[in-house]
Order: structure tokens, then C-alpha cells, then sequence
């Protein structure tokens, strides 16, 4: 079972991108953040012609929003709202044999990395806080897969330069500590990290600014994958062919400045 998580950045705008990507990546399960689009304007026909006939969206106007586009029946659709907000940042369906996908798009946090100046910042820390706490209740069986843009990148490895980001948000020390706290809520396994140990360089994400992305290539693993505990055999089963950040997408033209990442499960 394959399963590609990707922050889209509109899917009408890339619906052809999307297409295009099923097509020759033929994942069982797509899951997208930032769909930017209310439900009633999703681009269903287009993921049903490409084969993909079970959707759960969750959307919101021009902002934010989540989908999952699945060949596999998807059951026990649910939408979490989290820190009071109606934000379209979390969708769940159930796959045959239990399994349960979560699609997140956490807070990006704005620029300036101090809760007490920056609502947008404290509102990401807020929302890793309440994703830990869910994520604790979970029972130890649970078959659980975490996929989405956390809007952290948590290990030294993660960006181009540690020491020139720690005062960046994505990378500061406190979003790496609750990030790390979500992790360590249900033991998740961090599929990219356990697979593609450091001191590789990791990154699923790189700015528009740059003139030449891959030239320059000061990335950020923002896009994740994890697993419980009871699927952490079945996550690692294909080991490195298992695992791929579709980087050659982000070179297609009229990208999203994030770049699609595939788990295979070995089940």
C-alpha cells in the first residue's frame, strides 16, 4: 500500500499536476494540504477519471484545507477541529483492515518566533500541544499513519544550515520540542528519519524566491510520515525503495513549492 502525502497549494490551480502525478506514481492513498478550495468547488470528477473514486475533503475558502483521494474504501470519515478554530487542518478516514490515516496541515506560525508578539505562532504551538494530547489517548493497537505538512522541520539535518535557522520558524527549538512531544505521545515512528538516518539531508520543501532551487538548495523536511507503533514493521518493510521525496515534481512546471512524499507498506 502506498500512500503520498503532498502539500498541493491549490488544487484546482495544479489539478493538472495532480493528475499528472497519478498517473506515473500511482499511489494507493494521496493525501493534500492546502487545497484552498470550500468542498462544493474540489475538482472531483478529475481524481474519479484518474481512478481515485473515494474521496474525504475538508475544505475552506482560499485558505488551508485538506483531502484525501484514495483507490481503497474510505471509512469513518472525520474532521478535528483544533484550538477552537474552524481552519480545515485535519482529516481521518478508516482503510480495509483498520488502518487510520490522519491528514494534517499544521500552522506554518508567520515570521516572527515569539508567541507573546505573534498569534500566528502561537497558534501552531497551541495546535502541537492539542495534537499530542489527542495522540496520547490512542490505544497500543491502534494502526495509525500521520501524514501531512507539520510545518516543522525537526532534525539538524532537515534544513541546509542548523545553525542559520535556529532563530527561523520551522526550525526553532520550541517547535522542534513539541513536535517531538507529538511524536513521543503514541511512540510514532518518523518513517524518512528511521529509514534515511542522519547525516543525509532531507528536504520536501523549497522556496519560490530562489532563482534556482536545486542550485542553491536550501531546503526544509517539512512533509512527514509516521506510524504506530503497530505498523512500524509493515512502514519499513521495502526499507530505502520503500521511501521517496518526489523532488523531480517540484521542477514540473507551475509547482507547489513542496514536493510529494511516498511511503510503501510492506502489509
Amino acid at each position: 500500500m502506498k500512500i503520498t502525502t503532498w502539500n498541493i497549494n491549490s488544487v484546482r490551480l495544479r489539478i493538472d499536476l495532480v493528475t499528472r502525478f497519478l498517473k506515473e506514481e500511482a499511489p494507493d492513498v494521496l493525501c493534500l494540504q492546502e487545497i484552498k478550495c470550500l468542498e462544493d468547488n474540489f475538482p472531483f470528477k478529475a481524481f474519479q477519471k484518474a481512478g481515485y473514486e473515494h474521496l474525504a475533503v475538508s475544505g475552506q475558502a482560499g485558505y488551508h484545507g485538506v483531502a484525501i483521494a484514495s483507490k481503497i474504501p474510505l471509512k469513518k470519515i472525520e474532521k478535528r477541529e483544533f484550538c477552537g478554530k474552524t481552519d480545515a487542518r485535519h482529516i481521518a478516514a478508516s482503510l480495509p483492515g483498520g488502518y487510520r490515516v490522519h491528514n494534517f496541515y499544521v500552522p506554518a506560525g508567520g515570521d516572527e518566533p515569539d508567541p507573546k508578539k505573534n498569534e500566528k505562532f502561537a497558534h501552531k504551538l497551541d495546535f502541537l500541544d492539542e495534537m499530542a494530547a489527542w495522540f496520547s489517548e490512542l490505544g497500543p493497537r491502534a494502526k495509525a499513519i500521520v501524514v501531512g505538512d507539520l510545518n516543522v522541520a525537526p532534525n539538524d539535518h532537515d534544513v541546509w544550515s542548523h545553525k542559520q535557522l535556529l532563530k527561523v520558524v520551522s526550525h526553532t527549538p520550541i517547535e522542534v520540542e513539541k513536535l517531538g512531544a507529538v511524536i513521543d505521545a503514541h511512540g510514532f515512528t518518523d518513517v524518512a528519519r528511521e529509514i534515511a538516518p542522519p547525516p543525509e539531508k532531507l528536504f520536501s520543501w523549497w522556496s519560490y524566491r530562489a532563482r534556482d532551487w536545486r542550485a542553491s538548495n536550501r531546503g526544509r523536511r517539512l512533509d512527514h510520515v509516521w506510524v504506530s507503533p503497530a505498523l512500524k514493521k509493515a512502514a519499513l518493510g521495502f526499507g530505502r525503495d520503500g521511501f521517496k521525496i518526489h523532488d523531480d515534481v517540484r521542477g514540473w512546471e507551475r509547482p507547489s513549492d513542496h514536493a510529494p512524499v511516498s511511503v510503501t507498506f510492506k502489509l
